[in-house]
C-alpha cells in the first residue's frame, strides 16, 4: 500500500491525467491501425548491412540477377556506409571487418567502380583493418566459393560429420538450432568446392594486404583448445583424400535428406536467411532444376524476406510475427479498452492454430523424447524449432486476455485453457541442469565447441539464459499449477544465481543490461517478490543509478563487448525506457519520481502518429557478432509501459 499512496501523492502535481491518456490512447490507435487484417501484426526486422549484401552475393553465386532488385539494395548498402568508411554491426557502432568486406564485394558486384569515392574509402578502410584475410569464417568461405582466397583459408568441415555418433566429442546435436541449420549445407558447399559462377567474373583482390594464396594467417591462435582443434583441422585436411566413396556418397544423401526434411516450405529452412541461402545453393549444387520444387518454394521464401521500397531494399533476416502479435496483445490487453481487447483477442485467436502438434518432429525430441510438444515458432512457420521465448510469450498472453465471466463451461469461458496448459507442459519440460531455460534446447552447453575454426564468432550454442528463463517463470507463475512448482523454483534460483554483482541481468535476446534486468523484474513480480527481496531492491538500484537527465533510458549494443557501459553509452530511447519501467512497475517499485520522470520522457517523445521512433538497434542475434532492430518495439513497449503506469494510478483511486 505504501507505493500505492505515494503515487496517489503524486499525481496532482505530476504528469496529468489527461496528458497520459492522450498519450496512452494516442499509441494504442497506431498499434491498432498496424494490424493486419486477420488479427496479427509483423513488424520490419532490420539486421545489418550483411544480409542486403548477401543477397546480392547469392545473386550473383546464382547467376540469376534481378537487377532492378540489385539496384534498390545497392542504395541501401550506400546509406548505411559509416563515417570510418566502412560498415558497422548496428547503427553507430564501430568498424566491423566482416560486413564491410561482403558489402564492399557486393556494390563491385552491382557495377560500383572501385574508384568511386565510396569504395575508396571502404577499401582504405578494410586495408586499414588489416584486409580480407581478418574477415570472420563466414566471409571467408564466401570469398572461397567466389575463388578470391584458397579453400585452406576456411575450416575443414566435411559432410561426413552428418555419420558420425552421438557420444562423439562433435555432433549436430550439440549445437544450436541456428548452426544446424546454417552448417549443414555448408558442409555439402565446403566438402564439394563449391564455385559462384560470376558471370561478370567480378574480384575483390585489392582488399588483400598480403596476395590471398600467399596468406599464411587465417586463423589465429585462441589458446590451447583451439590450437589442438587447428592440429585435427590439419589432419583432416591431410585424410580427405582418402575418405571412401561410399561413404561422402552417405554423407551427401544424408545431408541433403536432412535439408529437404526441413525445408519447411515458403517459410525456408529455420525461417532464418543464411540457412536459406545455403540451402538454395546446395540444391542448385546438387542438379535441382529451376523448376524442381523444392528449388522453387526455396526461391519464394527467400524473397518473402524482401522489404522494397520505392528507391531502395533490404532483406531481413527473418520474420517475427508470432513474437510481435503476442507483445502487441500484451500492450493492448494492459490498455483495456473495448477495442485493445478485441484485438488482442484477435491476435490470440490468429496465435491458436500455429502452436506445434503434440507430435510434430522436432530437433529438440532428442533431449526429450517422451515430452509432448505444444510450442510456437518465432516466425509464421517453422516447425522443428519452437521458441521457448515466444511460447512464454503467448501463453502470458492467453492468461491476461479477460474470461467470459458469464459463461458457466469452462471451455467457451477460456478458449486459450487447453493450449495454455499444453504449453506449460512444453515449456516446464524443457527446463536444462541449473534451473535455467535456453531458447531453442535443453542443456546446449558443450563450450569447448566455441574453440573450433568454424566457431570463431563464439555463436555456436544456445545455453539458458535470464531473459528467457525470466519470462518462462512469468508464464508458469501466471497459471501457479502445483506440478510446475519444482521447476519455478529452480528456475527462481537460477535467475538469483545469475545476478550481477552491480544489479542488473544479462540480457542475451535484447540490448542488454536493462533488457535483461526487465525480464527477470517482471519474473519475480510474477512469483510474488516485490521492493522488497533483496535481488529486487540492488536491480532498483541498479536502474535508478543509470537514468539519464531526460529521465529515460539508453543503453548501446557496445556493453555487449565493454560491460563498463552497462545501462548507459547511448541517449535515452522509447523502447528501453519502456523496459526500465515495466521492470519498477512489476516489482511495486516506490520511487515515485524514478517512475515519473520515466513516464514523463515517454509522453514528451511520442510523435505526432502516436508512435515513437529510435534508429538504434534493440537487440543481438548473437552479441558481439549479429545484431538486429525490431521495429515493432516502439510501438508496443512504449504503449505497454504508459498503460501499466495509468492501470496503477487508476487503481489507487478507486
Amino acid at each position: 500500500m505504501a507505493v500505492e499512496r505515494a503515487l496517489e501523492a503524486a499525481v496532482p502535481g505530476g504528469i496529468g491525467a489527461s496528458e497520459l491518456d492522450r498519450g496512452v490512447e494516442r499509441a494504442r490507435d497506431a498499434l491498432l491501425g498496424r494490424a493486419r487484417a486477420d488479427g496479427h501484426w509483423s513488424f520490419e526486422l532490420e539486421a545489418d548491412s550483411t544480409i542486403p549484401a548477401e543477397f546480392i552475393l547469392m545473386m550473383h553465386f546464382l547467376d540469376e540477377i534481378d537487377a532492378p532488385l540489385q539496384a534498390k539494395l545497392a542504395v541501401y548498402l550506400r546509406e548505411r556506409q559509416a563515417g570510418h568508411g566502412g560498415w558497422p554491426l548496428y547503427h553507430g557502432g564501430a568498424f566491423d571487418i566482416s560486413c564491410s568486406v561482403k558489402v564492399y564485394y557486393a556494390l563491385k558486384l552491382a557495377g560500383d567502380s572501385p574508384e568511386a569515392p565510396h569504395m575508396q574509402r571502404a577499401r582504405r578502410a578494410i586495408l586499414e583493418h588489416g584486409g580480407a584475410a581478418r574477415a570472420n569464417v563466414f566471409t571467408r568461405i564466401t570469398l572461397a566459393m567466389f575463388g578470391e582466397v584458397p579453400w585452406r583459408a576456411v575450416p575443414y568441415i566435411p559432410v561426413e560429420i552428418m555419420l558420425l555418433p552421438r557420444w562423439f566429442p562433435f555432433h549436430l546435436d550439440k549445437v544450436s538450432y541456428w548452426s544446424r541449420t546454417v552448417m549443414v549445407p555448408l558442409l555439402v558447399l565446403c566438402t564439394l568446392k563449391a564455385r559462384a559462377r560470376n558471370p561478370g567474373a567480378v574480384h575483390v583482390r585489392e582488399l588483400f594486404t598480403v596476395p590471398a594464396e600467399r596468406e599464411r594467417h587465417y586463423f589465429p591462435r585462441r589458446g590451447p583448445i583451439n590450437r589442438l582443434f587447428m592440429l585435427l583441422d590439419r589432419a583432416g585436411r591431410i585424410a580427405d583424400g582418402w575418405v571412401p566413396r561410399r561413404m561422402r556418397a552417405l554423407a551427401m544423401r544424408r545431408a541433403e535428406r536432412w535439408i529437404i526434411e526441413r525445408l519447411n516450405d515458403e517459410d525456408g529452412l529455420g525461417a532464418i536467411f543464411p540457412a536459406m541461402v545455403n540451402a538454395l545453393e546446395v540444391m542448385v549444387l546438387l542438379g535441382y532444376p529451376p523448376e524442381d520444387p523444392h528449388r522453387s518454394i526455396a526461391v519464394r521464401a527467400l524473397r518473402k524476406l524482401l522489404v522494397i521500397g520505392e528507391s531502395s531494399a533490404y532483406c531481413q533476416p527473418c520474420l517475427s510475427p508470432v513474437w510481435d502479435t503476442a507483445l502487441a496483445c500484451l500492450a493492448l490487453q494492459t490498455e483495456g479498452s473495448e477495442a485493445s481487447l478485441q484485438a488482442a483477442r484477435g491476435g490470440l485467436d490468429w496465435l491458436l492454430p500455429l502452436q506445434l502438434a503434440a507430435d510434430a518432429p522436432a530437433d529438440w525430441r532428442v533431449r526429450r523424447p517422451q515430452l509432448r510438444g505444444g510450442g510456437w515458432a518465432f516466425q509464421y512457420r517453422n516447425d522443428y524449432y519452437p521458441d521457448l521465448d515466444d511460447t512464454a510469450v503467448v501463453v502470458w498472453a492467453m492468461q491476461n486476455q479477460p474470461r467470459h465471466a458469464a459463461r458457466t463451461d469452462p471451455a467457451t469461458a477460456d478458449p486459450y485453457a487447453d493450449s495454455g496448459a499444453r504449453a506449460l507442459d512444453w515449456l516446464a519440460g524443457m527446463q536444462s541442469r541449473g534451473g535455467g531455460f535456453a531458447a531453442f534446447d535443453v542443456d546446449n552447453t558443450y563450450y569447448y565447441l566455441n574453440h573450433i575454426p568454424f566457431a570463431d564468432h563464439g555463436a555456436l550454442l544456445d545455453p539458458p539464459t535470464a531473459d528467457v528463463t525470466g519470462r518462462v517463470v512469468t508464464a508458469l507463475a501466471g497459471r501457479g499449477r502445483v506440478q510446475d512448482r519444482a521447476v519455478r523454483e529452480a528456475a527462481v534460483a537460477y535467475l538469483r544465481s545469475e545476478q550481477e554483482s552491480d544489479g542488473s541481468w544479462f540480457g542475451r535476446w535484447g540490448t542488454n543490461y536493462i533488457y535483461g534486468t526487465w525480464s527477470v523484474l517482471v519474473a519475480l513480480g510474477a512469483a510474488g517478490f516485490n521492493a522488497t527481496d533483496p535481488a529486487v531492491r540492488r536491480a532498483i538500484e541498479w536502474l535508478r543509478a543509470r537514468q539519464n537527465g531526460d529521465g529515460g533510458w539508453g543503453e548501446s549494443n557496445d556493453s555487449y563487448s565493454d560491460k563498463a557501459l552497462a545501462g548507459r553509452g547511448l541517449d535515452s530511447t522509447a523502447y528501453q525506457t519502456a523496459w526500465a519501467l515495466l521492470g519498477l512497475l512489476a516489482v511495486g517499485c516506490e520511487d515515485v519520481e524514478l517512475i515519473e520522470r520515466g513516464v514523463d520522457y515517454l509522453l514528451r517523445t511520442q510523435r505526432r502518429d502516436g508512435l515513437w521512433y529510435d534508429a538504434s538497434f534493440t537487440a543481438p542475434g548473437f552479441p558481439r557478432v549479429f545484431y538486429l532492430k525490431y521495429h515493432g518495439y516502439c510501438a508496443y513497449f512504449p504503449l505497454w509501459a504508459l498503460a501499466s503506469y495509468r492501470r496503477r494510478r487508476t487503481h489507487i483511486r478507486r
